[in-house]
């Protein structure tokens, strides 16, 4: 058989078992087997690199792409079941959480504990009524997280976090509660931000709630070349309160409100016009949501569990102090570095203080209120008193020296003479006393171009008629 005729066999066999298959094709010319060798040979190599492009060359799907996650998210990652692995470089929170888990290793807790729906974090006086209550569910997507959370170096992860939300959850729960939100609701900013005060995302996404500048303005916050309020941890709680309750207004869930939070308003708007669900859970299993969301708020559910009870999942951290701050009025442009010398707070500290001064000065429009640690208000106060005084002291000096110039300017001027002074020309003594060159020249027998020098004593006219009414003048 020639190799033509071999090539032919192979891919359009003419026998099948014993039964003899003859291969028709239909008459149109495009379906037609070619007759030339050369052309049947290239349409076969064509068909061979096909085949073995779609088998090995095929990318690995990137689920993470927008949250910036490395690796393959459909290879399961093997978890320790001892202590703590060895901790991340400090990275996006939100990007170290979401590195699938095949299931939950032995020991690791992810069974919520049971606990009354409305029991409040923290015991406080009676609250404003709540928008409506906050339930955290219990399934698959919730668990898996819980379990995700308690191990590898994820759980040095979120201990980092339990640790720095000390300083800003009581904050954030007397504001919350204020508003009337369910205080559940204040974990969503430990998956936004791992409640660092000064995150920012590569969208550009800043502080403790992860505000876009023009959301940010939106809701009151100040973002331009002097200040950017998104990372004053307790004015972008405020803002981060008013939004969840205006999205909260349109969903009525605050599983879509999260969502929303994350996504935006009108992507959740369109998931529930493509499935006709308002059911997060619902929306979850369909395509018209991002992985990023759909493990968001599974993710603030898992991390709210552990952070009520945090001792009951093995966490056992020693949260960082409350924020804690008083308030002083500063002149406008006053640079932190100024205060720092004038009340003996470190600079860094106050830079900590006060995140949202961008060029680390207060703007120039107005006076400011700076924050200081707690009991530093005092020396502050009097270095900027000493300060005023100072200026009182220098502006009374500048006067006293212009009063004192005025004086001795007079004393030179007697009976109408003036006496020459260093740097004194005809032409400036003579506007000074309201005549001109010529009369001045004349009145002194001055010749064109004569030069005067210091101690000289020139009749001035002006002085000379208030002389003469007075003592008869001069003649």
């Amino acid at each position: 058989m020639d190799p033509l005729s071999s090539v032919k066999e192979l891919f359009f066999p003419s026998r099948l078992g014993q039964g003899l298959l003859t291969v028709k094709f239909p008459r149109d010319k495009k379906f037609m087997l070619p007759t030339d060798p050369m052309t049947l040979l290239f349409r076969l190599l064509l068909v061979g690199l096909v085949s073995f492009a779609a088998s090995h060359l095929a990318a690995p799907e990137a689920i993470g792409a927008e949250l910036g996650l490395g690796g393959d998210w459909n290879t399961p990652e093997p978890l320790a079941t001892g202590d703590i692995a060895t901790p991340q470089v400090e990275s996006d929170p939100w990007a170290d959480s979401f590195l699938p888990t095949p299931g939950a290793p032995a020991g690791v807790k992810i069974e919520p504990v049971k606990r009354p729906s409305a029991a409040p974090l923290v015991s406080t006086p009676s609250s404003p009524q709540r928008v409506s209550s906050y339930q955290i569910q219990q399934n698959d997507q919730v668990l898996r997280f819980l379990g995700q959370f308690q191990t590898g170096y994820r759980r040095a992860v979120v201990e980092r976090w339990l640790t720095r939300s000390g300083r800003f959850l009581p904050m954030a729960l007397d504001v919350f509660r204020q508003k009337g939100l369910p205080e559940e609701l204040v974990f969503t900013a430990m998956i936004e931000s791992g409640f660092d005060p000064v995150a920012v995302s590569n969208a550009g996404a800043k502080g403790l709630w992860q505000f876009m500048a023009p959301t940010a303005r939106q809701y009151g916050l100040r973002v331009d070349r002097w200040l950017d309020e998104r990372l004053d941890p307790e004015k972008a709680t405020v803002a981060a309160a008013n939004y969840l309750s205006d999205l909260y207004k349109t969903f009525g869930s605050w599983e879509l409100v999260q969502a929303a939070y994350n996504a935006g308003e009108m992507k959740i708007l369109r998931a529930i016009q493509g499935t006709g669900s308002r059911d997060f859970w619902s929306l979850s299993d369909s395509r018209f949501l991002r992985d990023e969301t759909k493990n968001f708020v599974p993710a603030i559910h898992a991390v709210t569990i552990i952070g009520q009870e945090p001792e009951q999942y093995g966490f056992t951290v020693r949260p960082d102090e409350p924020l804690s701050y008083e308030q002083i009025t500063v002149p406008k442009a006053t640079s932190l570095k100024h205060v720092a010398s004038l009340s003996g707070i470190p600079l860094e500290e106050l830079i900590r203080l006060n995140s949202e001064l961008r060029l680390k000065q207060t703007p120039p429009d107005s006076p400011y209120h700076l924050k200081v640690p707690r009991g530093s208000a005092p020396a502050l106060q009097a270095g900027l008193d000493r300060e005023v005084e100072a200026r009182k002291a220098a502006m009374a000096s500048r006067t006293g020296d212009r009063g004192k110039r005025k004086v001795q300017a007079a004393e030179r001027v007697t009976a109408g003479v003036h006496i020459v002074q260093p740097r004194d020309t005809i032409g400036g003594i003579a506007k000074r006393y309201g005549v001109s060159v010529q009369q001045l020249s004349r009145w002194n027998d001055l010749e064109h171009g004569a030069r005067i020098f210091p101690g000289d004593r020139l009749r001035v006219a002006a002085v000379a008629r208030q002389v003469d009414s007075e003592q008869g003048g001069f003649r």
